[in-house]
């Protein structure tokens, strides 16, 4: 039995339900997970797949709050990391919405992260007594990451390995702030996966990243370099996917089993 957790954010709230019929769920719980940092909730999935292996799926809304979407500089990614871990996972899998500066990425498309640009300033650790300086050479596990790029395949022509820029937010970014993100080598830009990736850089467990082109970056859009962002439809679009995302998640269970 494999497991994984999941950590999804920017439409993704309905992922849980929106499981394909090649999937049997065996159970489901909801549970809440506590951390020196609060309490995190969780969707617990048992699932049995085609080939009758089974397996489990924590997934945990990095968004949660109480009646309101956590901002994306108000998480708290040390509570949620400590609660993904918690149910000791093969491999944790952090799905990201993100602005696409890439032609070949349009706004439905997904890729693997291969590095993080983190430009925000805020410090990420579990180690604020005693330093400890966690490797970053290659913090996502390009085994899987291969593996899970192999299956998306089969839905979208080109799936690449990008450098993901994470900026503070809320505000999405300028187009100036997104040229100088081009020119130090970024290919998307989030505000979140590098937060999460530094602190899974620090414990023993594989890592992978999912970009989910969301929309286009801020004067990006082809033909339209004025075309505003629109926080809703940047949701809207991204829930589109769960069904390439499931096939991500079943590649990662044929990988681990």
């Amino acid at each position: 039995m494999a497991r994984i957790a999941v950590l999804c954010g920017t439409g993704m709230d309905a992922l849980a339900d929106s499981i394909p019929s090649s999937i049997t769920i065996s159970g489901r719980e909801f549970l809440r997970v506590d951390s020196p940092w609060g309490e995190v909730p969780a969707n617990l999935l048992r699932i049995s797949m085609e080939d009758s292996t089974s397996h489990e799926i924590a997934m945990i809304q990095r968004h949660h709050g109480e009646g309101v979407v956590t901002p994306p500089h108000r998480i708290e990614h040390r509570a949620n990391v400590r609660a993904a871990l918690s149910f000791e996972p093969d491999v944790v899998l952090s799905i990201n919405s993100v602005g696409s500066m890439r032609p070949d990425l349009p706004p439905g498309h997904i890729a693997l992260a291969k590095h993080t640009l983190d430009l925000t300033g805020r410090v990420w650790t579990f180690h604020d007594d005693s330093a400890t300086h966690a490797d970053m050479t290659d913090h996502f596990d390009s085994e899987i990451s291969n593996i899970i790029a192999d299956s998306l395949k089969e839905s979208q022509e080109i799936v690449p390995h990008v450098i993901v820029a994470q900026m503070t937010g809320p505000q999405f970014e300028t187009p100036a702030e997104i040229y100088a993100l081009m020119n130090m080598g970024a290919d998307v830009v989030g505000m979140t996966l590098a937060a999460e990736a530094k602190l899974l850089a620090e414990c023993d467990c594989r890592h992978v990243g999912l970009s989910v082109s969301s929309n286009w970056a801020a004067g990006q859009t082809p033909g339209d370099s004025t075309a505003e962002i629109d926080h809703y439809a940047v949701e809207g679009l991204a829930s589109t996917v769960h069904g390439r995302l499931w096939a991500a998640l079943s590649s990662c269970f044929s990988t681990l089993n």
